[in-house]
């Protein structure tokens, strides 16, 4: 693997790993899409660092495991917006 791509990846899983982001949050901060960190993470970091590999792997479950609780609050400040409870 190149040393850039190998930098990449490394730098993208410390950020998950130490502040417990979304893979969407990670892909705003580092300017890359969705589908790019997700296969950094997943695919690539194993061959990297299998340590980091296990850390990143639980954020992302645990992340996987919250999706629909964060998007019923999304849902229900978007509607409570439209009422004009909040601004």
């Amino acid at each position: 693997m190149r040393e850039e791509l190998i930098v990449r990846v490394m730098e993208e899983a410390r950020y998950i790993a130490e502040t417990g982001a979304t893979v969407r949050e990670t892909a705003k901060v580092f300017h890359f899409s969705k589908s790019t960190v997700h296969k950094d993470v997943t695919e690539r970091l194993y061959y990297i660092d299998g340590a980091l590999f296990k850390e990143v792997k639980k954020v992302l479950r645990k992340n996987l495991d919250e999706r629909h609780l964060r998007g019923g609050l999304a849902t229900r400040e978007k509607y409570r917006k439209a009422k004009g409870l909040i601004r």
